[in-house]
């Protein structure tokens, strides 16, 4: 079973808003996005979210669509800048979690499952895209099943 990434809906700029909550093109970008999820019947067993504003209103849309079991939890180590070697290890296919996080973070943890190096690029992930991950078999090679953005076009 595969480890699903979503990066936050798009949000307000620290100016504008200090906790950084979701815009409202970022709560109906999210919302759809969700709504998809569940159109295509994404088995999802737990959310789990960075702690930010944005990430927890994501993960808090996903929930009220997919109705995980595990329900939506906040952890550590997934934080904007946060190092991705670290988190890793602790992370299992078969528990069909999803994640909820940022910029460059992200990115840089699908780059370091399937290369091996968090500095090889190999994914761009749009506000409130999905991407998922799996592996060929418990502590092997993970690879990309498929990815969802907003914007297909």
């Amino acid at each position: 079973m595969p480890l699903y990434l979503v990066r936050h809906g798009e949000a307000y700029s620290e100016a504008a808003d200090p906790d950084r909550s979701l815009t409202e093109a970022g709560k109906a970008t999210v919302d759809g996005m969700a709504q998809l999820a569940t159109a295509f019947k994404i088995p999802v067993s737990q959310i789990s979210h960075s702690g930010k504003t944005r990430a927890r209103q994501t993960a808090d849309i996903f929930f009220n669509y997919l109705k995980p079991s595990a329900g939506v939890t906040e952890i550590k180590a997934i934080n904007p800048y946060d190092d991705v070697i670290i988190i890793a290890p602790e992370l299992d296919p078969a528990l069909n979690t999803m994640l909820v996080g940022h910029l460059p973070f992200m990115e840089r943890l699908v780059s370091y499952l399937i290369t091996g190096s968090p500095d090889k690029s190999i994914i761009k992930f749009q506000t409130g895209g999905i991407v998922c991950l799996d592996q060929i078999a418990k502590n092997e090679s993970w690879y990309i099943k498929w990815a969802l953005m907003p914007k297909m076009v």
